[in-house]
């Protein structure tokens, strides 16, 4: 099991728990939580027993984004004498800060979301790379970079229109207007509102639980289908899973749920 500075880090019953851990700083994303970030989806990617992981946070919110401190700190962190060099510099940095949220997508394990308070600015680019985001009914949002003079640049601009669509995605951010659970369900960013940051972790649990109940094998491959579908035709995705499916659909685990269907009983499947 990892240690981590920034993250609480737990495994139970196959469920991986992630939980941003600065309280203190509204769990504001400081360079050592972007790399545990990206440390703890590669963990949870690569250890057999563990089928589903829940990212949450502690305290009073969720997140207050990427820390200022943090962004205050990159000019010095790239400055080279050479301006051009300067700039690729900064690039690398954006591109490592886009990779380390795209670990949530790279990982093969389902990935939910669940956001209670804030979750400001770099912290909707965290849960829009999540495969479902879930919330409590005192939770808000904001894309907060157009309010410091910045364009939005680790994803947010990329996947929210995919969720929400292109015109409620460009007002919110814009705007960078706060909006709240009940605006979040309607507009399809959270699938439930629970009543309470309690409830939402007994909720979300629950349905962590409903997956990890099933074939690994095959939430992998449903997990893989819909994200490569997402960004091409559906002729490109149905070519893609009738190959995964002549490769991976004569399992141990087909055998097990059929014979469980047929004795009604309980299917009990590999990690």
């Amino acid at each position: 099991m990892p240690s981590f500075e920034t993250l609480l880090f737990t495994v139970e019953d196959k469920i991986a728990t992630v939980r941003l851990n600065r309280p203190d700083k509204l769990n504001a994303m400081n360079a050592v939580m972007w790399n545990e970030i990206r440390g703890a989806f590669r963990y949870i990617d690569e250890t057999p027993d563990i089928r589903v992981a829940i990212l949450e946070g502690e305290g009073k919110a969720f997140t207050a984004g990427i820390d200022l401190q943090m962004m205050l700190g990159v000019g010095a962190q790239v400055r080279d004498d050479c301006d051009g060099r300067t700039r690729e510099n900064l690039r690398r940095v954006i591109l490592d800060l886009q990779d380390t949220l795209t670990s949530l997508e790279r990982c093969r394990k389902p990935v939910l979301a669940a956001v209670h308070g804030a979750c400001v600015g770099g912290g909707i680019d965290l849960i829009c790379c999540a495969d479902m985001r879930y919330c409590s009914a005192d939770a808000w949002f904001t894309i907060k970079e157009i309010d410091i003079g910045m364009t939005a640049d680790v994803g947010t601009l990329q996947r929210l229109p995919r969720l929400i669509g292109e015109g409620m995605a460009r007002e919110l951010a814009y705007t960078a207007r706060k909006f709240d659970a009940a605006e979040a369900k309607a507009i399809r960013l959270v699938n439930r509102v629970f009543d309470s940051p309690e409830a939402l972790r007994a909720g979300v649990r629950e349905i962590a639980a409903q997956i990890a109940a099933k074939s690994p094998l095959s939430v992998r491959g449903v997990k893989e289908m819909i994200s490569y579908a997402r960004d091409h035709s559906v002729a490109d995705g149905l070519n893609y899973v009738a190959t995964w499916n002549a490769a991976m659909l004569m399992s141990a685990d087909l055998q097990a749920a059929m014979m469980a269907g047929m004795s009604k009983s309980t299917p009990t499947f590999r990690d």
